[in-house]
């Protein structure tokens, strides 16, 4: 039992490094994997390796043709990292029950990797739902000129309002300060299971381990900005009209911005697409998550519902609050129930 489950312990081990470190460039689950990977080590070494080899009996173990119903399921990386998470904290259950009648000191130091690894499982299963896209609901995009509070504080309270993504715009920020922004952002986001996107800058994005980046008209197109970030990363492109959504999506992009659905404070130049684009778009793409943008705040969402809407991206409404939390609740009870409200 101690032999096979410390094989099948830090195999799952090394495949959630793996997989943070390739598909997904994420550090802090790589960095995590590799230090339990370490401390497992260290934590049977009074076990010697000799006494686990000469207990090992592969010819007549007759786990080895028993497969589950699902062992060859695995849709992506995503489903990969999620199904070595639990395999991990069973091998380490059990590892630490065989270690009982062993070595009561090697029992005591698997557990306590065992609780590291039930924390390193939440983590992998909340970042294995981001890599894959979804619909978001409320993306908030902060920028700290705009905020009325520290900018630390808006995107906690959206986060405790609803928001379940963040996008980082900063236009006036050098490339070494931006990234160091955005992995501040993400350090809020990540452990909450909220996406962090990064506005325009493909190069930031990657560099601060975010989950994606939103690309406008004049950013890196879409098809380059894939080749190079890979199939796993969330790329998102801002959208006018059907052509541009069309072209956007067979390009390689993830999400759609569709708007601008009223005047707005943060593009004033961008003159209004209004309702009637989102509905075009929602018929034409019913499959594709998309985030209506433009003068949202509560009081316009309701009528965004009506129209087919499921998502939508809001800057001034919540950035220039005293209280963001209750806008962002407003404009999710309003998506969600299609009735006005106003605060």
């Amino acid at each position: 039992m101690m032999d096979a489950n410390l094989n099948r312990a830090r195999e799952a081990i090394r495949t959630l490094e793996d997989v943070a470190r390739f598909a997904w460039n994420d550090g802090l689950i790589a960095e995590e994997a590799k230090s339990l990977r370490h401390g497992l080590q260290t934590a049977v070494a009074a076990i010697a390796v000799e006494r686990l080899a000469a207990a090992r009996d592969v010819a007549g173990d007759v786990g080895t043709v028993m497969v589950g119903a699902n062992e060859y399921a695995r849709g992506d990386a995503g489903s990969i990292a999620v199904a070595a998470g639990k395999r991990l904290t069973e091998a380490l259950r059990v590892v630490e029950e065989a270690a009982k009648a062993l070595d009561p000191q090697v029992a005591r130091a698997v557990e306590a990797l065992r609780y590291r690894a039930y924390a390193l499982d939440a983590r992998v299963t909340l970042r294995a739902a981001l890599a894959r896209p979804r619909q978001w609901k409320l993306c908030v995009l902060v920028t700290r000129a705009l905020c009325r509070l520290p900018w630390e504080e808006v995107v906690a309270a959206a986060i405790d309002g609803g928001a379940d993504a963040v996008q980082v715009r900063e236009k006036d920020l050098n490339s070494r300060d931006f990234v160091a922004h955005a992995r501040a952002v993400r350090a809020i986001c990540a452990p909450r299971g909220v996406a962090t996107i990064v506005n325009d800058r493909l190069d930031v994005a990657l560099a601060s381990e975010a989950d994606g980046v939103h690309l406008g008209t004049d950013d890196l197109p879409v098809r380059d900005a894939r080749r190079i970030a890979g199939a796993a990363f969330l790329i998102g492109a801002s959208t006018h009209a059907l052509d541009e959504a069309r072209a956007a999506i067979d390009a390689g992009a993830d999400h759609c911005g569709v708007g601008a659905m009223y005047p707005s404070r943060l593009k004033p130049g961008l003159a209004p697409t209004g309702e009637a684009y989102l509905r075009a778009f929602v018929a034409e793409f019913p499959q594709i998550p998309h985030l209506a943008i433009g003068g949202i705040e509560p009081g316009r969402v309701a009528a965004l519902a009506r129209a087919g809407c499921r998502g939508v991206a809001v800057s001034s409404a919540i950035c220039g609050a005293d209280d963001p939390a209750a806008i962002a609740r407003a404009i999710i009870d309003e998506l969600a129930s299609g009735e006005p409200r106003h605060e």
